[in-house]
């Protein structure tokens, strides 16, 4: 069964670069058809889809966040990560990593059939 964690600084200040890792457990980010995602939840608001990486390693970012989203793996060590350039306060959510069987851009939990336990991150000076 295949397990992911997220982890990386639960603070950042404004303008910085929030960099967060996803490192899956018990299946390879390269085989399959999977799509390797990365969703957050600002407080008390619903779930927002960032982007993801594809099973050959392609990135696609939602087009709101793209100019300053950056999606990568490191195959050597089953890891994909996020980097979200000029954080503000608007960034401040749970950032979960999670793994579609399909490419899909929603944010319906059944569409995952894996899921990270989130991480907080907090964006403050």
């Amino acid at each position: 069964q295949v397990q992911l964690q997220e982890s990386g600084p639960g603070l950042v200040k404004p303008s910085q670069t929030l960099s967060l890792t996803c490192t899956v457990s018990g299946g390879s980010i390269t085989r399959g058809y999977y799509y390797w995602t990365w969703i957050r939840q600002p407080p008390g608001k619903g779930l927002e889809w960032m982007g993801a990486i594809s099973p050959a390693g392609a990135p696609v970012y939602s087009p709101s966040l793209q100019s300053r989203t950056s999606i990568s793996r490191d195959t050597s060590k089953n890891q994909f990560t996020l980097q979200l350039s000029s954080v503000t306060p608007e960034d401040t959510a749970v950032y979960y990593c999670a793994r579609s069987p399909r490419y899909y851009r929603g944010t319906a939990r059944h569409e995952y059939d894996s899921w990270g336990q989130g991480t907080q991150v907090t964006v403050a000076s």
